[in-house]
């Protein structure tokens, strides 16, 4: 399948997981309060650590792996099978340690951590590596569309109160565990699991483990987060945060995207040797990438305090100041995401994967132990900011002679600037608007899309330049 439709069913598929949560999120808030989702979110982030664990890096090495030999059958089986054999130990190991957890460590959250379970039964029967290593984007989009959308319908029949949180756990485990179920259906004829000697999987747990590190690091500064804001701060402080994140690590979705969608095939470019088109590739995708980004950066920037309260509730009102500054880390993310996906991870340089977002965790780390006690959540917040920037640097320091930095952050001043004058205006706007509630935030959001979107045509237009949305879609780009 070309490059452009698994795009638009790997974007499709991340527009509808940003729109869900968005969905049910108000709900949920209005339904539990700032502390039930303290409590939940705190629940969730512990049972997503070992999730993680389970999948000891594959979301990467399994995906690079499976595309650089994809059209040698006896390969693929053999490789896939070894993999997967890998995968059962470590993610059966981490599962008997999650009962661990549960049953004589987790307090208060035990009920919930219970009823979340499921997320880490589902990591023995996780193919979505394998499919996106064979370039397969469709199913995984589709049955994870319906198996999401019945969940949420489940969230509002079932969950009424505060005590009802064990079901909503309880469902959005069981919709993960039935989406990775559906999608085994999609590897028959396409790949044969054959038994091979558990030596030869072993061979795949060293580079596993080398890509957790780098995994484990980053949630560290994305989901620790909330583990340390509640532990210092209190739940209520965490359910305030939650939600700020929340809207930012969904339109994120959006940057792992694309991203998700490049990495095999720059991997299987890598492997027939097309440097030329691989640079080719990675100039595109920044142009499209630091557009995006900073569109929503500024944008949500610009209107984060009115969007809180409307959405979530006067309860979370707070949320709205703490999802202004956090909003600039999707510029940060999705400058390094291109470079992680489509340079180090297909070049096999891991190492410098690991070593910055090692470096980030670090820095949030040291940020939240000293910000969180006096700032609370606005400390975690700041915390992630340094953390997020730092790993683009850490990149930068080790590769700026072999990329074209110079060019990169042209791309970034200019959309920067563009996305400022975009703030500017919707801040005007909202000033000057006689009425209040959701018809201002709809003035305000249109007028920032005219702005920012005629800003970028009058740029393109006046410098030649092709736009970036339909870059890479001639007929040698998707083939």
């Amino acid at each position: 399948m070309s490059t452009r439709k698994n795009a638009m069913y790997n974007v499709g598929y991340r527009l509808f997981s940003v729109l869900l949560p968005l969905v049910t999120a108000p709900y949920l808030s209005r339904t539990v309060g700032t502390d039930g989702v303290g409590l939940y979110s705190y629940a969730w982030s512990i049972s997503y650590v070992f999730v993680l664990v389970g999948m000891l890096g594959l979301n990467d090495y399994g995906v690079r792996a499976i595309a650089q030999i994809r059209d040698d059958r006896k390969a693929l089986d053999r490789t896939f099978s070894a993999i997967w054999q890998m995968q059962l130990l470590v993610a059966g190991v981490t599962l008997l340690a999650w009962f661990g957890y549960v049953f004589w460590i987790a307090e208060e959250e035990r009920l919930i951590a219970l009823h979340l379970t499921m997320m880490s039964v589902s990591c023995l029967v996780s193919f979505d590596w394998c499919l996106m290593g064979l370039d397969i984007f469709r199913p995984i989009a589709l049955r994870n569309t319906f198996v999401k959308s019945l969940a949420a319908v489940c969230v509002f029949l079932f969950v009424r109160s505060r005590e009802d949180l064990w079901i909503y756990a309880l469902v959005w485990s069981a919709a993960t565990l039935l989406g990775n179920l559906s999608c085994v259906v999609s590897l028959r004829g396409r790949v044969t699991y054959r038994p091979v000697p558990f030596r030869e999987s072993l061979k795949h747990l060293k580079p596993c483990a080398v890509l957790f590190i780098s995994v484990l690091a980053v949630n560290i500064y994305r989901t620790m987060d909330k583990v340390m804001v509640s532990a210092i701060a209190g739940v209520d402080e965490n359910g305030l945060y939650e939600n700020a994140e929340k809207i930012i690590y969904c339109l994120s979705g959006f940057i792992s995207a694309i991203g998700t969608v490049m990495m095999p095939k720059v991997a299987h470019m890598q492997q027939r040797g097309e440097t030329e088109r691989i640079r080719r590739h990675i100039l595109r995708s920044m142009d499209l990438i630091l557009c995006m980004v900073s569109a929503l950066a500024f944008g949500v920037a610009a209107v984060a305090d009115r969007f809180a309260p409307l959405f979530y509730g006067e309860a979370f009102a707070y949320s709205g100041v703490l999802m202004a500054p956090l909003a600039f880390t999707l510029i940060m993310i999705g400058f390094a995401n291109v470079i992680r996906t489509q340079v180090v991870l297909p070049q096999k340089r891991d190492s410098i994967f690991v070593r910055s977002v090692c470096a980030g965790a670090v820095v949030n780390l040291l940020a939240n132990s000293l910000l969180i006690p006096g700032l609370k959540s606005m400390g975690a917040v700041v915390g992630t900011l340094l953390a997020e920037l730092t790993v683009p640097v850490v990149q930068y320091l080790i590769l700026r002679r072999e990329l074209p930095y110079g060019r990169f952050l042209r791309f970034a001043a200019i959309y920067g600037a563009f996305g400022a004058v975009m703030l500017v205006c919707v801040r005007g706007v909202g000033a000057l608007l006689p009425m209040e509630g959701w018809p201002a935030l709809a003035v305000q959001v249109a007028a920032g899309i005219l702005v920012y979107g005629g800003l970028c045509l009058v740029y393109w237009k006046r410098t030649g330049t092709e736009l970036p949305l339909r870059r890479g879609t001639r007929k040698r780009t998707e083939e």
